[in-house]
């Protein structure tokens, strides 16, 4: 037994630690981190151990509450954590296991332009990606949707926008779950909700969301990189969005309604924000179908931002999209809850698993893949900090077996926003960037400084985890050369 902190770890193997069902009174099953030693200090510096013991107790949960590498501290869950519920056996869905920003994803184009057709105008194309695309806290949007619209778009998800011209019709098949959830409930949305969606489509936000102009510069699986179109040097497009302050009503709406359910339904939990319901209730309903709703925005809005960019780059370069090769390799959900059958003690279940900054890693072979990925696995898109890298790998067997098809979504914090803006002061976060020849344009400069590389851990690490680990493949990896931010 290693102990660091409060919260007592078992070393499984060199990425592998558990927390025992003895630590805490009340847990139905073990904590098990995905983590090596040089991570782990990181990990113990908040509470989001003390997090993955707590998601233990919720009642139906199976197997493990899992945490990836990149966990931080968050709200109920940890960020980078993971919990699979069983219906059949009292199984709830938490608001706090899915998180505010529901569906906030990435989705990663390729182009046929190489590193040298950009570097010479890379300021001039960066200028115009954040004239064109709204970015920060609150900034509106070109695409207007009326109410009867946005009641549509909710239920068809990202296949009202590629309707609308914001895309074609092989975006979706390289979209998760074809860029919808079914099911979907208007109704379950409140008035609020629906105010704060009316101007958001085709915007980025603030925080973490950004689109990074990157180039490929290390090819990690050649097969497997030649199945995905892309090469050393090339150009790739990385868009990492959500549902902005649509999701984050729903979510706040959906806290209020699982407090009370926690009483009606005699569930106890060590933490309030660990909210639930269960999921065959109608309070469960309700928030699923609310959830679905947010999600489906996510999904339209990331598609949006896509169809923005191609319109810069068309602009820029004087060609067409399908000219400049900007093909859809892949979009992932980050923050959700979806309904999968995975198999537990041999036997098949259909549960609810959750995903809280978190990606789904599926197998090849797996019949919700895209065909043209079906025989290499389900990309997995993992961006970095705007220093460093970002990767593209695929999911494994291994993935499904262990965690219900599930990887890590990014670096993670290792930094507050607020420690992060006053190891930034006196210093040009921008300017260090460019040195390194990267380009960075925010809205503001506390925004840039939350968002400094030593913010984060280093991705490169934290995807040696996941890949030694067997839960993902490393397939490509790419640097930034041009960032727009909120």
């Amino acid at each position: 037994m290693m102990t660091e902190g409060k919260v007592p770890l078992r070393q499984i193997d060199d990425c592998r630690w558990e927390i025992p069902m003895s630590y805490k009174k009340g847990m139905r099953v073990p904590g098990l981190i995905f983590a090596d030693e040089k991570i782990l200090p990181q990990i113990h510096s908040d509470q989001s151990l003390e997090q993955v013991a707590n998601v233990a107790h919720l009642p139906g949960i199976v197997r493990y509450a899992l945490a990836m590498p990149d966990i931080h501290w968050g709200y109920g869950f940890p960020i980078g954590g993971v919990a699979a519920t069983d219906p059949d056996d009292g199984g709830v869905i938490s608001p706090g296991g899915v998180g505010y920003d529901i569906n906030c994803g990435v989705r990663l184009l390729r182009t046929q332009l190489m590193e040298t057709d950009v570097r010479p105008r890379l300021r001039d194309l960066i200028v115009q990606l954040f004239n064109t695309i709204p970015c920060g806290v609150g900034q509106s949007g070109d695409i207007h949707v009326s109410k009867k619209d946005i009641r549509k778009l909710i239920v068809r998800g990202a296949g009202w926008a590629v309707e609308q011209g914001y895309g074609v019709a092989g975006d979706l098949a390289h979209t998760e779950a074809l860029g919808v959830l079914e099911d979907a409930d208007p109704d379950a949305v409140s008035p609020r909700a629906y105010q704060r969606s009316e101007d958001q489509l085709g915007t980025l936000g603030s925080g973490n969301h950004f689109l990074e102009v990157q180039v490929v510069d290390k090819i990690l699986d050649p097969d497997v990189a030649r199945k995905f179109g892309l090469e050393l040097g090339q150009v790739t497009i990385m868009i990492h969005s959500g549902s902005r302050g649509f999701g984050y009503q729903i979510c706040e709406d959906s806290l209020e309604t699982t407090r009370r359910a926690l009483s009606k339904y005699q569930i106890s939990t060590p933490d309030v924000q660990l909210a639930c319901a269960p999921v065959r209730s109608p309070e469960g309903k309700q928030y699923l179908g609310a959830m679905r709703c947010a999600a489906n925005y996510a999904w339209n809005n990331r598609q949006c931002l896509m169809a923005l960019a191609r319109q810069v780059f068309e602009k820029f370069f004087m060609r067409s999209p399908r000219d400049l090769g900007m093909d859809l390799i892949y979009d992932v959900a980050h923050n959700i809850a979806k309904f999968e059958r995975h198999t537990v003690r041999g036997k098949e279940k259909f549960l609810c698993v959750h995903r809280k900054g978190a990606t789904r890693a599926f197998p090849p072979g797996h019949s919700e893949l895209p065909e043209a990925y079906r025989d290499i696995g389900q990309p997995v898109i993992i961006p970095g900090d705007m220093g460093r890298n970002s990767y593209l790998l695929v999911g494994t067997q291994q993935a499904m077996d262990e965690t219900f098809g599930t990887s890590c979504h990014g670096a993670g914090r290792a930094m507050s926003r607020k420690a992060a803006i006053k190891a930034a002061d006196g210093r040009s976060i921008e300017k260090e960037l460019e040195a390194k020849g990267i380009i960075v344009i925010g809205r503001g400069r506390n925004g840039i400084a939350e968002e400094q590389p030593a913010a984060y851990k280093d991705v490169n690490e934290v995807v040696d985890v996941v890949h030694r680990a067997g839960i993902a493949r490393r397939v490509v990896r790419m640097r930034p050369i041009g960032v727009i931010k909120g």
